[in-house]
C-alpha cells in the first residue's frame, strides 16, 4: 500500500509540473502546425536562468519568473527565424535547439549548477504552508499548474487567443480576414516555450541542481502525453484539452515511475517512451483496419 501511494504521488507530482511542458508543446504541435524542436534546450535554459539567479542571491520567485521571460524571448526568436527570415518551422527549432544549448553552457558557466544548499522557491512555498517533502511538491505543483490553467483557459478564448488557434487550422483564412498570422505565430511560439522554461526552472528547483543535458528527449515525452491524454480524453473544446494535456502527462509519468519500480534500467525509459507513442498512434489506425474503414498514407512531412 505504501508502494502504490509512493508510486501515485510521484507521479501525481510530475503530472503536473511536466504538465505545463506538455501544454506548451500542445499549442504549437497541435494548436500552431508548428512542429518546435527547441524543446529540448528552452528546458534546461529554463532550469540555468533560475539556478544562477538564486545562487547570486536573487529571490526564488523573482528567479522563476526569469526563467519563463527567457523562455518566452527563446520562444520568440525561433518564431522571428520563421516568420522573418522565412526559415521552416522544423529548421528554426533545430536552429535554436543547439544554438540555445551553447547559451546555457554559458549561463551556468559550466554543464550544471547544485541548489543543495540554496533557498528555492519549494522551500518558502513549504515555510508558507507548513509542509515539506512529497507533499509541498504536490501543492506548490498543484497551484502552479492551476494557475496557468486558468490564465491559459482564458487567454485561448480571447480574440487574440482564437486568432491563434484559427492560424493553426488555416492561415490563409485568417490572413484574408486581417488578422496578423506572423504574429500570432510569435505569440504562440513564446507563450510555448515560456510554459516549457517555467517547468525547467520548477524542475531544477525541486532537484536541487540544473544540468545541460536535463532537457534531451523532453519533446518526445511531451508528444507521449498529448497523444496519451488525446486518447484517454477526446478534447471537446478548450478546458477539456487541457485536462486531456494533464492527464497524459500524469498516465506517463505513472507509467515510466512503474517501470521503475519494476527494476528497469533509467536507460531503457527511452525505449518505453518510444514504444508507448507507437502504441498511442497505432490504436486509432488499428481500430480503422478492424472496420474495413479506408486509412489515407502517411504523411511525409
Amino acid at each position: 500500500m505504501d508502494t502504490l501511494l509512493s508510486i501515485l504521488s510521484v507521479s501525481c507530482y510530475e503530472g503536473l509540473i511536466f504538465g505545463l511542458l506538455t501544454v506548451g508543446v500542445y499549442l504549437t504541435f497541435r494548436v500552431l502546425a508548428f512542429p518546435d524542436l527547441s524543446v529540448d534546450a528552452t528546458f534546461p535554459l529554463g532550469g540555468a536562468t533560475a539556478a544562477v539567479l538564486i545562487v547570486k542571491g536573487v529571490n526564488p520567485f523573482l528567479a522563476t519568473f526569469a526563467a519563463f521571460v527567457a523562455g518566452l524571448i527563446a520562444g520568440t526568436v525561433t518564431g522571428l527565424l520563421n516568420t522573418v527570415l522565412r526559415i521552416s518551422a522544423l529548421l528554426s527549432g533545430i536552429l535554436m535547439m543547439v544554438g540555445v544549448y551553447s547559451v546555457n553552457l554559458r549561463i551556468m558557466g559550466g554543464a550544471n549548477v547544485p541548489l543543495l544548499r540554496q533557498v528555492t522557491a519549494f522551500d518558502l512555498a513549504g515555510r508558507l504552508f507548513s509542509l515539506h517533502g512529497m507533499s509541498l511538491s504536490i501543492v506548490f505543483a498543484a497551484i502552479v499548474a492551476l494557475i496557468f490553467f486558468g490564465i491559459l483557459n482564458w487567454f485561448l478564448r480571447t480574440e487574440i487567443g482564437l486568432a491563434l488557434r484559427a492560424t493553426g487550422d488555416n492561415e490563409e483564412m485568417v490572413r484574408s480576414l486581417g488578422s496578423n498570422t506572423d504574429k500570432n505565430i510569435l505569440i504562440g511560439c513564446a507563450l510555448s516555450n515560456g510554459l516549457v522554461a517555467l517547468t525547467g526552472s520548477l524542475v531544477a528547483q525541486n532537484q536541487g541542481f540544473c544540468d545541460v543535458g536535463m532537457g534531451i528527449g523532453m519533446i518526445v515525452m511531451a508528444l507521449a502525453a498529448v497523444i496519451l491524454g488525446e486518447a484517454l480524453i477526446y478534447p471537446r473544446g478548450i478546458t477539456w484539452t487541457l485536462i486531456a494535456c494533464f492527464s497524459g502527462t500524469f498516465l506517463y509519468r505513472l507509467f515510466i515511475t512503474i517501470a521503475l519500480r519494476l527494476g528497469m534500467r533509467p536507460g531503457d525509459l527511452k525505449m518505453i517512451t518510444s514504444l508507448l507513442v507507437v502504441v498511442a498512434l497505432g490504436i486509432p489506425y488499428l481500430k480503422k483496419k478492424l472496420y474495413h474503414e479506408w486509412v489515407p498514407p502517411a504523411s511525409r512531412m
